[in-house]
């Protein structure tokens, strides 16, 4: 058009807020808008949208979805919304069944492991926690077609506590995927027999994993085998208790395997804790079966990680692992030491290692899920701050203050969620005290304080930090008004949180169902009527078909 080919024109707001400008080029020239009192005209704008009364609400969800313009967010979206049914979750498997990793609710999770898309099927257990029962697993074990993946799912189902039935055994066993199901833990001593004579290596190898339950003959069978990997996998199983001889680690194709779990014969193991070299050393520190002669030289020995992975072994008393110089990154990420784990269910076996001068030992103290009350109440005080955040995630014993403490500097992790604030001893009264807190994430406490009023909520929607809005921007007593103001806050978390809070206008919240930036967290809404919910899915039903 004519006189529109050249500047495109210009946005600009004062310093203060208060004015916006805008020129827009035109056939006739530039036209320019001021508009005075911008914070004003918007709080106006906002409370004249949030007065909304039933008849309106009902007059806007009749026309709900009306002509579709983003049929496929809607599809994404649909799954994430709190008010919608199970029946509607179930038909929504046939169109987007991304909403399952998340998905917890029984009747829904029944529906997926039996659906005939191996993909919606998968998807359940393919997250990271499952929420699958065990007889859910089973069917989806029973039901997968590929052989490699029922084992896979068979693994995954272990891991999560499902024990699987012998029937399931026999029939993973009997299918291609013979090799990796012989690795399965929990497999009938039956069975063994069979595996050590099976015709495949691969099966042969997997049957020295149950070392002690194979009869002599089978053993002597297995060290003798033909095959190098089964030799190998029977003699690293036979030295677990006789000691090996220098002549058998030296036919070994990767040697560092016996350095790690087997029993040296004492010539051999005096000569490599003093000679080997540092990989080896390094290897010897972690074996479980080596003599306190060869664990008091590699206390001392010259290299930081052959030290540091001897004091973190389970057979050295506390004095002696004060006594061992390690290194240790207090900034690296940590693991819970599996020996520890083992022994969360000891209150003497705590009390020791909380006392441990291994600020690792004391971190995996932590992660058990109960302790006893002098326990908890050490290493609640313990100068190593991750202590204190690993007792808030995972122990349900961990003291108020504490987990108030570790509120001021954490705010949960992708494995851990929700902690410390969402933790059953987190404190639920006296926040209020908060809310003039010159840290925000202390003022965003307040309003979990029961005493806090729908007064308390408008106020911290105008926080000058993004985090105390977004918190303002979740609570059910958000104004109507102060929703729709914040549909433009400045942060896309809390415009975003503000779209999907149900105290949204309707017919605001009907427009943005039809904006492609808003689609997808619009129908997550809660207020959106169920009636109005199905109408939605049967629009996104068609166009996902169409689109197939």
């Amino acid at each position: 058009m004519p006189g529109l080919s050249g500047d495109p024109g210009f946005v600009a707001l004062s310093l203060d807020g208060q004015v916006l400008v805008a020129m827009v080029p035109g056939a006739g020239g530039p036209r320019v808008t001021a508009l005075d009192r911008l914070p004003e005209r918007l709080e106006e704008a906002a409370a004249a949208v949030g007065r909304e009364t039933q008849a309106e609400r009902a007059e806007v969800w009749a026309t709900v979805p009306g002509r579709p313009a983003w049929p496929w967010h809607w599809a994404e979206g649909i799954g994430s919304n709190p008010a919608a049914p199970d029946e509607l979750l179930i038909r929504l498997l046939d169109v987007e069944e991304g909403f399952l990793h998340g998905c917890d609710r029984p009747a829904v999770l029944d529906a997926a492991v039996s659906h005939p898309d191996p993909h919606v099927r998968s998807r359940p257990a393919d997250t990271f926690r499952p929420k699958l029962a065990p007889d859910q697993w089973l069917r989806l074990i029973r039901a997968e077609p590929s052989p490699n993946r029922r084992v896979l799912w068979a693994e995954h189902a272990r891991v999560w506590g499902t024990q699987l039935p012998e029937d399931l055994y026999d029939d993973l066993l009997a299918g291609p995927s013979r090799a990796s199901a012989a690795e399965l833990p929990g497999l009938p001593a039956h069975h063994l027999p069979g595996l050590a004579t099976d015709a495949d290596p691969r099966v042969r190898a997997a049957a020295c994993t149950r070392w002690q339950d194979l009869a002599p003959p089978l053993r002597d069978r297995l060290l003798a085998d033909t095959h190098e990997g089964v030799r190998t996998a029977a003699l690293l199983a036979h030295h677990t208790d006789t000691p090996m001889p220098r002549e058998v680690l030296s036919t070994l194709p990767e040697p560092g395997r016996a350095l790690e779990r087997c029993r040296l014969s004492s010539e051999l193991e005096t000569t490599l804790v003093r000679n080997g070299d540092a990989e080896t050393r390094r290897a010897l520190a972690t074996n479980p079966r080596l003599s306190a002669h060869g664990i008091t030289v590699l206390a001392q020995d010259p290299d930081d990680d052959v030290r540091s992975a001897t004091a973190l072994r389970p057979d050295l008393t506390e004095e002696q692992r004060a006594a061992v110089r390690y290194a240790f990154d207090p900034t690296s990420m940590s693991h819970t030491l599996p020996w520890v784990e083992r022994l969360h269910g000891d209150p003497d076996a705590m009390r020791r290692l909380a006392a441990s001068s291994h600020p690792l030992i004391r971190r995996s103290v932590a992660r058990a899920g109960h302790l006893p009350p002098d326990v908890v109440e050490r290493l609640a005080q313990d100068e190593d701050r991750t202590v204190h955040l690993f007792l808030a995630e995972s122990c349900e014993d961990a003291p108020a203050d504490m987990l108030l403490d570790v509120w001021r500097w954490w705010d949960g992790s992708f494995t851990h969620p929700g902690r410390p604030r969402n933790h059953p001893n987190f404190p639920r009264t006296d926040l209020l005290r908060y809310i003039d807190d010159p840290d925000g994430r202390m003022r965003r406490l307040a309003l979990d304080d029961p005493q806090s009023t729908p007064d308390h909520v408008a106020r911290l929607t105008r926080d000058p930090e993004a985090e105390v809005r977004h918190r303002a921007a979740e609570d059910p007593r958000l104004s109507p008004a102060d929703a729709v103001r914040l549909l433009n806050d400045p942060a896309a978390h809390v415009r975003g949180t503000a779209i999907r809070n149900p105290r949204l206008p309707a017919r605001v919240l009907a427009g943005l169902l039809h904006h492609p930036d808003t689609a997808r967290a619009a129908v997550a809404n809660p207020a959106i009527p169920i009636p109005v919910l199905h109408r939605i899915l049967h629009v996104a039903e068609a166009a996902v078909a169409a689109r197939r």
